[in-house]
């Protein structure tokens, strides 16, 4: 699928939002400023969280509970290893209660549940972004339920 602006890839996380269920895994895959946080954002919205959400690069994880369903946003960045995720008590939050939504999971792919969907964002140019699901494990999902 392919974004015009912020505001497109926020809308588009939004409509995933709607098809999420307690427990599901995302994915986020890109460079730097590829609009992660932005997609991010859209996921929280459409699951009813009206506050600020700020990528959470520097505390790891950042949690949500005043929505329809739980989000757990977590930035894996900063990880020096997948012992850190453990260290912290993180895996509780993973195919748990809520949505679990995972920036930068390549640093600590071994703590990953088998289902997932990964979205790879990718720039285009300024404003423009592709963007691909790609379903792990069973997990379902099918395309055509975003447009």
């Amino acid at each position: 699928m392919i974004t015009h602006s912020a505001e497109e890839t926020r809308n588009l996380g939004k409509r995933l939002a709607a098809m999420l269920q307690p427990g599901d895994v995302i994915l986020l895959k890109g460079d730097l400023g590829a609009g992660k946080s932005e997609f991010s954002r859209g996921i929280a919205r459409g699951l009813g969280i009206n506050g600020p959400v700020p990528s959470p690069s520097f505390t790891i994880l950042n949690a949500y509970d005043e929505g329809n369903i739980p989000l757990y946003h977590f930035d894996w960045y900063r990880l020096e290893s997948a012992e850190e995720i453990y260290e912290m008590g993180m895996e509780e939050q993973l195919g748990g209660d809520g949505i679990a939504l995972i920036e930068w999971f390549e640093k600590a792919k071994e703590c990953v549940p088998s289902r997932a969907l990964l979205v790879e964002i990718r720039t285009i140019d300024e404003e423009t972004r592709e963007i691909a699901f790609y379903p792990q494990g069973g997990f379902p999902f099918q395309e055509d339920q975003l447009l």
